[in-house]
């Protein structure tokens, strides 16, 4: 996988993990039908987050053998290997991520609102806001960023000049740097 297949993914991910952490407060009262569960499933998978959740754990076992190696260098085989058993070991659990998630999802919105998710998401538009999405938004970031800044330097200046004629010439307040 590419570095930048990567971050698509990641953006997606994260589109669909913070929808989780929103949504987890108001699913916790609210009982849902196999059919809406089935419908939450299908919008899950259509956001590309099986790919997330499919991409945790060798993520997370990587993560332990570099902490790990780092520690004892000596041990990198066998480290490597046992990482890799008890990963494998911890593989079935996956499948509860995915069934928290449908739950989460399917208290939060109804099933007709699950189905039109999945159909956008399955959709050219939709295919090209997941890839493009997260680029997207890092350049509306940083150009919100350049127009706060311009915007708070006009602001500045503006003020400091009406009241300068409102009440005269007073020790000005310095530039803020960045």
């Amino acid at each position: 996988m590419t570095i930048l297949t990567g971050l698509k993914r990641f953006g997606a991910g994260m589109i669909v993990i913070s929808s989780l952490a929103t949504a987890s407060h108001s699913a916790l009262a609210q009982e849902v039908s196999e059919d809406h569960l089935a419908a939450a499933r299908t919008a899950i998978a259509a956001l590309g987050a099986t790919d997330q959740f499919d991409a945790l754990i060798p993520g997370t076992a990587e993560q332990l053998k570099v902490n790990l190696i780092r520690a004892n260098a000596d041990l990198q085989e066998v480290i490597s290997a046992t990482v890799d058993e008890e990963a494998l070991k911890i593989v079935p659990r996956r499948g509860d991520l995915e069934k928290e998630a449908a739950q989460i999802y399917a208290k939060s919105f109804s099933k007709e609102e699950l189905l039109a998710i999945a159909d956008f998401y399955s959709s050219a538009a939709g295919k090209k806001l997941i890839e493009n999405g997260p680029l997207v938004i890092r350049e509306v970031m940083k150009a919100a960023e350049i127009w706060s800044s311009g915007m708070a330097r006009d602001l500045r200046v503006n003020v400091s000049k009406t009241l300068e004629e409102k009440v005269g010439e007073r020790p000005t307040m310095p530039e803020a740097k960045p």
